[in-house]
């Protein structure tokens, strides 16, 4: 039998029936059908699947039990275009530095800068740097990554850092 939790995604408020064990991943992709969060290794390991929960970044596979899941805030990388579809400056930084290839582990990147310059946007490339260990991608040799990274800090500089919301 499902139980139901109740948490903020996306800035929208949703009840979603829960079983046992389910971790965020799961619910995201399957509940609520947003396919942004990947499952690359299933325990933590990659950051594919990493999303923005109360302002942290946090790998959603990880993240099970419903006192853990109950009224939480999660933002995907689906909540950050504006409702116009206009993108996120890390989105776009990403696209003008050639930073997606085959796009798997993109928006777990995207959504741990998106955290690590919500909380510090004047971060140092070391704390860049580490940040970004904490996610794997098989395509770039990380260095478009890197790019991504550093020029999403310029265009955040210069744009008021709004957080965006469908």
């Amino acid at each position: 039998m499902n139980e139901w939790i109740t948490l903020t995604v996306n800035g929208v408020r949703r009840t979603v029936p829960y079983m046992a064990k389910e971790s965020l991943l799961e619910i995201l992709r399957d509940a609520l059908d947003l396919t942004g969060a990947k499952e690359g290794c299933g325990y933590g390991a990659c950051g594919s699947c990493t999303v923005v929960v109360n302002g942290e970044a946090v790998k959603a596979c990880t993240l099970r039990g419903r006192e853990k899941l109950e009224g939480i805030e999660v933002l995907t990388v689906e909540g950050l275009a504006d409702p116009e579809g206009n993108l996120h400056p890390i989105q776009e930084a990403f696209l003008r530095a050639g930073a997606v290839q085959c796009g798997f582990c993109t928006p777990g990147f995207i959504m741990r800068l998106y955290a690590l310059f919500k909380s510090k946007a004047g971060a140092t490339e070391e704390e860049i740097r580490v940040a970004l260990s904490g996610n794997l991608c098989r395509c770039t040799g990380y260095e478009a990554i890197w790019e991504a990274a550093l020029l999403a800090q310029e265009l955040l500089r210069g744009t008021p850092f709004v957080e965006r919301r469908s």
